[in-house]
């Protein structure tokens, strides 16, 4: 079974947008997964298709209403639809790799896009959706973080990387940064591949790796490299 992911928006024509190209595109075409998008602005009922209204209490912008996005979500996961519903929203859990992986490993995924000041918190609580955020700061709407979620679970879909190892290593995977990359050429404007590297010592490479991965994480990523210790029972 195909991973299934349904984007409601007010602007489908964003996708897939970067979702049809390298990895993650190759395996929509080749059926790994697929996208639907739903325009959230088709479940309005007034004869000016209005999805959003002012904040109660007062305040500036406009929020998107709870009626029209219910009917919205229901036609998009109707009753028995086990896929988790999430909201990309600044005030989220963050997307973790732990997350992605959980996410990868089911049968997909509704997002809803938020827009404006943000979603009746009312339809975030009768339709049990899940507040996830990419990051802390603010987009104009939830579609580049719906994109950003979409692409880092496909590539981890049975099928999508080429090497089954390829990912093993990478940053977040085992809670460290990932290591710096070399290649050809040997040199580049005086600046040489670490010797180790190409030394043939396969140990040897892999304890250099590691300790520049826990050098980058302590450096860059001291709330990782907490984190990191901690598993470790701060050795």
């Amino acid at each position: 079974m195909s991973f299934r992911a349904t984007v409601l928006t007010l602007y489908p024509e964003m996708f897939p947008g970067a979702l049809d190209v390298s990895l993650a595109g190759r395996a929509r075409a080749a059926g790994i997964w697929s996208l639907e998008t739903v325009q959230i602005r088709d479940f309005a009922q007034d004869k000016h298709r209005s999805v959003d209204d002012t904040p109660a209490g007062g305040g500036a912008g406009m929020v998107m209403r709870a009626d029209v996005l219910a009917r919205a979500i229901g036609h998009a996961l109707p009753e028995g639809d086990p896929r988790p519903r999430l909201l990309m929203s600044p005030r989220g859990v963050p997307l973790t790799q732990a997350l992605v992986r959980q996410l990868a490993a089911g049968p997909g995924a509704v997002i809803l896009c938020g827009r404006f000041e943000g979603v009746d918190q009312r339809v975030i609580e009768t339709r049990a959706l899940q507040e996830v955020s990419i990051g802390d700061y603010v987009l104009s709407g939830g579609e580049p973080a719906a994109i950003v979620l979409l692409d880092a679970v496909v590539r981890l879909l049975p099928g999508v990387m080429g090497n089954e190892f390829s990912g093993a290593e990478e940053s977040f995977e085992s809670g460290l940064l990932e290591h710096p990359q070399y290649t050809r050429p040997q040199d580049f404007e005086g600046h040489a591949i670490p010797e180790v590297l190409t030394s043939g010592n396969h140990r040897r490479i892999a304890e250099w790796r590691h300790e520049q991965a826990e050098r980058l994480t302590r450096e860059r990523r001291p709330d990782l490299w907490l984190a990191y210790e901690k598993a470790r029972g701060g050795r």
